[in-house]
């Protein structure tokens, strides 16, 4: 009943989509066309995750373990929360395995984030800003973090490198946040567009992670400058 269950609600939303294109410009169609042939789309539907990107970070975590039960994590630009679906479930923070330590998951985001058990939403809050820098770390558990998660980034201008140089900016300040509260030895996955910018942020990163690697998950879309930086053993800067 259950893989039936998963196949007519996958059938309802190709359907769905199917009856979206009428009316669209040919970009818009082949965008909506693109989600009816996409895996990830069709098994986040079937998972009950809230959009496709749950599959990057399940895939890093499966290969790296960055999440453990008991780890508190900080999951930046979370909204819709497909991110804070996975971590939920790997640091156990809504209690699912009474047998495991429980984490701690807060996500933030300029936009809403739609309620999830085992997290703590921020919506309508800069990562940037020194006022939810506060509410962190009153949130977390001693102040600190094991974990920082960024899928976050802006909205496209359409100008390549200029989105590329705000993505750059914005996981920048992850490393001004990292400072804050993350506990020493802990990591940090941030997106990235790939663009001129790349070396100057991995040289700040491996300035205080001991090491840094750069990933690309299969289900980041081949077409896509999208990567990844896995950043692990956090030192904190001497001032």
């Amino acid at each position: 009943m259950w893989g039936v269950s998963l196949q007519r609600r996958c059938l309802h939303h190709s359907f769905c989509l199917m009856k979206k294109q009428k009316g669209k410009t040919p970009a818009e169609q082949r965008w909506l066309t693109r989600q009816l042939k996409d895996p990830y789309v069709k098994a986040s539907h079937a998972q009950n995750f809230r959009c496709r990107s749950a599959f990057k970070l399940l895939e890093i975590d499966d290969k790296f373990r960055v999440l453990q039960p008991g780890d508190s994590v900080v999951d930046c630009g979370a909204a819709p929360g497909a991110w804070s679906q996975v971590a939920v479930q790997r640091v156990n923070s809504a209690g699912t395995d009474p047998e495991l330590r429980r984490g701690t998951v807060v996500g933030i985001d300029l936009l809403n984030i739609p309620p999830l058990e085992g997290a703590h939403f921020l919506s309508s809050h800069d990562v940037t800003d020194p006022a939810t820098h506060a509410k962190l770390l009153e949130l977390l558990p001693n102040g600190q973090a094991h974990v920082i998660l960024s899928d976050m980034a802006p909205n496209a201008s359409g100008f390549r490198e200029m989105d590329h140089e705000k993505l750059i900016v914005m996981c920048l300040s992850l490393i001004d946040l990292a400072e804050r509260i993350l506990q020493p030895g802990g990591s940090l996955v941030c997106k990235y567009w790939d663009g001129i910018l790349v070396q100057k942020l991995q040289g700040k990163l491996s300035s205080v992670f001991g090491s840094v690697r750069t990933l690309k998950p299969n289900a980041s879309r081949k077409d896509s400058s999208e990567r990844y930086f896995l950043a692990r053993m956090y030192r904190k800067p001497v001032r």
